[in-house]
């Protein structure tokens, strides 16, 4: 493990702004950005409230007429150039995120990897913006629809995978011809600062995004409940996206919520075994637990569940926990949700769990001041216990021991949550029967709980969202409005 993490901290400049209206603006305060590494201050950012978010939305309201104005090829193109700015930039944007978040370079390669597909693809929708033609019961009339913009779209995103969440929302809502008001993720407010230089630098008119940084109480509140924002998109906590969903509601705003999970992998008598393993741990473990399709609950059949948990413990010990490359894992976003994780697993293990490993907080060499948690594994959790009931956001797992296919069917719909799951088995009987029957908006068979990509619907039922899809196409249908138009003509006249 190494002591520091990579990337170049020059990028990250001293006083983090806003961008409003195609400028760098401050707010009446600031906050502090803490290091998940080490616990020391990078920067200050802009602490914005109703005033900004109110000076935002009217940048934003400014710019969108002339945007939409624009042909949506046209937008594309100047989408295209905003991603390919993003290419040029890419190590520099990975330097950010690593630095924000702690994880590896690598790995923040790879998320801004998937940003740069992600723009590609919506950046190319512009081309096929498509509507319909229908027909109609009565003679001489001709009925069409068309996608219009809704106005201004309000953007408030996680911290978890910073750049992917920023691409996942602003391409699509600028495509579809509107304007937006990004609410950064107060635990990675650079990543969304640079992302919004970028644009600017590569030709996106001004006040078509505008960024602000702030906390979700006062910015992510005055964005929800501002009059003028016509559709808020939401990727967070279930807790928060009742709240958004009731204050939004209010004033019948359109509202897009990607929420939480708890997501099982089923692990079969017949399955293999090491490819279970490896998956479960990816699933389990990648970005420190970190992902809304994080699997936390792994349900084993009993003929299999000792050799599967010995060889599921034994590689978890192994894992490498820090922010260098050769690292499987770093740490934690924030001390808050470290200190709820050591609480909630200290809770269960009372309630009589069994921490199979990890468990503590690591504290050794260059971790010592940082939000490393050990890779935990529990078993012995009842399937109604806090713990398998509540998405903790980290490296945490817990292991349940079933009979056979229909109680782990049973089992892994048995949660307040329905966002992602898999089985692994080498039945196709079983695959099927799992797929169609499993309460999620994602199934995998023999992988990972993850897997969405950019042309992909994503989102979750029950507590794990309210029924939207982004991205794929189905998130044009969050940003924008249909129109029906009917002509009316007369043979006679021609």
């Amino acid at each position: 493990m190494a002591g520091s993490p990579p990337g170049n901290p020059s990028v990250i400049p001293a006083l983090i702004p806003n961008w409003i209206g195609g400028r760098e603006l401050g707010a009446s305060g600031t906050l502090p950005k803490l290091s998940p590494h080490d616990g020391t201050v990078l920067a200050q950012t802009a602490r914005s409230g109703a005033a900004e978010v109110s000076a935002a939305v009217a940048a934003a309201q400014a710019a969108q007429p002339g945007w939409a104005d624009l042909p949506a090829v046209q937008r594309g193109l100047v989408l295209h150039a905003v991603v390919r700015k993003l290419q040029e930039n890419a190590e520099a944007m990975a330097a950010v995120v690593a630095r924000e978040t702690g994880k590896s370079v690598k790995d923040a390669r790879g998320e801004v990897g998937g940003a740069i597909q992600l723009g590609l693809f919506f950046a190319s929708e512009g081309q096929r913006l498509y509507g319909r033609t229908t027909t109609s019961g009565t003679m001489n009339k001709s009925v069409m629809t068309v996608r219009q913009p809704i106005g201004v779209a309000g953007l408030i995103i996680a911290a978890n995978t910073p750049i992917a969440n920023v691409a996942w929302k602003v391409f699509p809502a600028l495509v579809c011809g509107n304007a937006a008001v990004l609410k950064a993720a107060e635990d990675t407010p650079a990543t969304a600062w640079y992302f919004g230089r970028l644009a600017h630098e590569a030709g996106l008119p001004a006040g078509v995004l505008n960024i602000v940084q702030g906390l979700g109480h006062e910015a992510g509140a005055a964005l929800v409940d501002h009059p003028d924002v016509g559709v808020v998109s939401f990727t967070g906590s279930t807790a928060v996206g009742k709240v958004i969903h009731e204050r939004a509601g209010r004033r019948l705003a359109r509202v897009s919520l990607e929420l939480g999970g708890k997501n099982p992998l089923v692990v079969c008598d017949d399955a293999d075994l090491e490819n279970a393993v490896k998956w479960t741990l990816l699933s389990a473990f990648s970005n420190a637990g970190q992902r809304c399709a994080a699997a936390s609950r792994i349900v084993v059949f009993d003929a299999i569940y000792d050799r599967f948990r010995d060889r599921l413990v034994e590689q978890t010990k192994a894992l490498r926990v820090g922010p260098a490359d050769q690292d499987d894992l770093g740490p934690v976003i924030n001390s808050r949700q470290l200190e709820n994780m050591l609480k909630a697993i200290g809770d269960a293990r009372a309630a009589g769990a069994r921490i199979l490993t990890g468990g503590h907080r690591l504290t050794d060499g260059g971790r010592a001041a940082g939000n490393y948690l050990a890779p935990t594994l529990l078993e012995g959790v009842d399937p109604d216990a806090p713990l398998s009931c509540t998405e903790l956001f980290g490296p945490i797992a817990a292991l349940y021991r079933v009979a056979g296919f229909d109680e782990a069917l049973r089992l892994a719909n048995r949660s307040p949550y329905g966002l992602t799951a898999c089985i692994h088995t080498k039945s196709v009987h079983r695959a099927m029967r799992f797929v169609d029957r499993v309460h999620a908006g994602m199934a995998v068979v023999n992988a990972g709980t993850f897997g969405s990509e950019p042309h992909m619907p994503f989102g979750g039922r029950k507590a794990s969202g309210n029924g939207t899809r982004e991205p794929g196409t189905e998130a044009l249908d969050v940003y924008s409005e249909l129109k029906c138009i009917c002509l009316n003509f007369d043979p006679s006249a021609v």
